[in-house]
C-alpha cells in the first residue's frame, strides 16, 4: 500500500458500536473534550504561549475577558476534577479507544496543572518538570559521553587545535547567502514534500505560507491555522547552513508538524469529532510526539546518504556554494548530532540553578560546537521554554526506537512510512514509546 493518510488498520481501532452503554460513554467523553479544550483555552487568555493551535468551534473560547490576577487556584481546581473524571473513565471503560482517548486527556492536563504552576513562579527541578509536562524524564548524560564524542569528531577534522573551532571553519563554507536563502529553502521543502507523497495522500487544498522572521528564540516554527493549512516561519536571526534547509523544512513541514497536524485534524477532529484534538497545548506530552516525530520525519525523508545527496546535486548548486568537504561535513555533523543531549544538561543546569548563564554557555559551545551567537540564541530558548529541549532529542530517540523496533527500518522503508504515518495520527502517550 502506497498511500496511507486514512490508515485502514486504525478504523479498525477506532471504530465504535453502538450499543446503548457505550453511547453514553461516548457522550461523556465528549461533554469531557470540550470542558477540556474550554480549559485550555481559558488558560491561553493568560499564558500567550500556552496555546500552539486552535481550530475547533468558536462557541468554545472564552465568552469573558481575563480577570485582572491570573486565577491560578480555580484553573488548577478545574484542571483537578476534569483529570479525576477522566480517569474514572479511563479505569471502568472495556473500550480500548476509550481508555486510550481518556487517558491521553488526563495526562495532558496534568501538564495543564504543572504549566499554571510555572506561570505563577512555582518551579520543580527539570526531570520532575518534564515527567509533568511531557510525560518522560530524559536520560542524564557525563561528560565523559560527550568528550568521547569530541575525540571522535578531532580525529577527522583538519587541521590542530580546538575542535570547535576547526569545525566552524569547516561549516562556514556552507553557510546559505541571503539572497539564494528563499529558492534554497523552497527548494528543500518542496522535495520533502514529494517524498512525502510518494507515501500519503495528503487532504485536498493542503497548504502552507513561509515566512522569514528575526527576533525569535527558535530556529523554525509552524504555525498551524486548521484547515490544513500552516505559516512556516524561518528565524534569520542567525546564519543558515545547507543542512539547516533539509532539517528546518522537513521538520516545520513534511513530514514534519505539518503533515502531524493535518494528520490529526483529518482522522481524529473530522473523522471521529474529538473536538480536544483541535486545541494544541505547547507545553504537553503532545510536543513530544512532535517534536520527536518532526525531527525523526528528516531521516524518514532523507534515509542513509539522500541527504548528502540532495545537498551536494541540488542545493550546494542552488545556493552557489562549492561541494567541496561536503562529505565530510556529513560525516562531522553525524557525531555532532550525538552531542545534542548537551543542551539538556545545560538546561537541567540552569532550571536546577547548579550551573551559571555563563557556565551553560561555555557548555554548550564545548560540548554542542555551538558559536557565541547560537549558544545565546540556545539560551535564549531554555529561558523561555525549560524543559521542553528534551523533546526534540529524546522525543526523537523514543519515535526512532519505537518505529524500527517495529519493523520499520531503513532497510524496510515502505514499512517505516506506514508505522510513522500511525503514529501521527493517534493521541500516543509518550510513556508507550519507552521500552518496558
Amino acid at each position: 500500500m502506497k498511500k496511507l493518510l486514512f490508515f485502514a488498520p486504525l478504523l479498525l481501532l477506532f471504530s465504535c458500536g453502538h450499543g446503548p452503554a457505550q453511547q453514553l460513554e461516548n457522550k461523556k467523553l465528549n461533554s469531557l473534550a470540550v470542558e477540556y479544550v474550554k480549559l485550555g483555552l481559558a488558560i491561553g487568555q493568560y499564558d500567550g504561549d500556552f496555546v500552539d493551535a486552535y481550530y475547533g468551534p468558536d462557541s468554545l473560547k472564552p465568552k469573558s475577558e481575563p480577570l485582572k490576577i491570573f486565577p491560578k487556584d480555580s484553573l488548577l481546581a478545574s484542571a483537578n476534577s476534569l483529570m479525576n473524571d477522566l480517569r474514572i473513565v479511563a479505569n471502568t471503560t472495556k473500550i480500548d479507544t476509550n481508555k486510550i482517548r481518556a487517558n491521553w486527556m488526563a495526562d495532558q492536563l496534568v501538564a495543564f496543572s504543572r504549566r499554571i504552576r510555572i506561570f505563577s513562579g512555582e518551579d520543580r527541578p527539570f526531570d520532575e518538570e518534564s515527567r509533568e509536562l511531557f510525560g518522560v524524564a530524559a536520560p542524564v548524560y557525563t561528560d565523559d559521553f560527550f568528550k568521547g564524542q569530541i575525540a571522535l569528531l578531532d580525529s577527522i577534522l583538519p587541521g590542530k587545535g580546538n575542535v570547535n573551532d576547526r569545525f566552524q571553519k569547516l561549516a562556514n563554507k556552507f553557510i546559505i547567502p541571503k539572497d539564494k536563502l528563499d529558492p534554497v529553502i523552497k527548494a528543500a521543502i518542496a522535495e520533502a514534500r514529494k517524498r512525502t507523497l510518494a507515501h500519503y495522500q495528503l487532504p485536498a487544498g493542503e497548504t502552507f505560507t513561509l515566512e522569514y522572521v528575526t527576533n525569535k528564540p527558535w530556529s523554525g516554527y509552524n504555525w498551524y491555522k486548521g484547515g490544513y493549512k500552516s505559516t512556516v516561519q524561518i528565524n534569520t536571526d542567525l546564519k543558515i547552513f545547507i543542512d539547516r534547509a533539509i532539517d528546518v523544512g522537513s521538520h516545520e513541514s513534511y513530514p514534519g508538524h505539518h503533515v502531524y497536524n493535518m494528520l490529526l485534524e483529518k482522522n481524529l477532529y473530522h473523522d471521529k469529532g474529538w473536538v480536544e484534538i483541535s486545541l494544541y497545548p505547547l507545553f504537553c506530552p503532545q510536543s513530544l510526539i512532535a517534536e520527536g516525530s518532526a525531527n525523526y520525519g528528516i531521516e524518514v525523508a532523507f534515509p542513509g546518504d539522500d541527504k548528502i545527496k540532495f545537498a551536494k546535486n541540488v542545493l550546494l548548486p542552488l545556493a552557489g556554494l562549492d561541494t567541496t568537504s561536503i562529505d565530510l561535513y556529513f560525516k562531522a555533523l553525524a557525531i555532532k548530532g550525538t552531542l545534542n543531549y548537551a543542551r539538556n544538561e545545560a538546561a537541567r543546569g540552569l532550571i536546577n540553578n547548579t550551573m551559571s548563564q555563563d557556565k551553560a554557555l561555555s557548555y554548550l559551545k564545548k560540548y554542542c560546537l555551538m558559536n557565541d551567537e547560537t549558544a545565546q540564541k540556545s539560551i535564549s530558548f531554555i529561558k523561555k521554554y525549560r524543559s521542553y529541549v528534551i523533546n526534540y532529542n529524546y522525543g526523537q530517540d523514543l519515535v526512532k526506537n519505537y518505529i524500527e523496533s517495529n519493523g520499520g527500518t531503513a532497510k524496510a522503508p515502505a514499512k517505516r512510512w506506514e508505522l510513522f504515518g500511525k503514529l501521527l495520527s493517534q493521541e500516543v502517550e509518550p510513556v508507550s514509546l519507552v521500552k518496558k
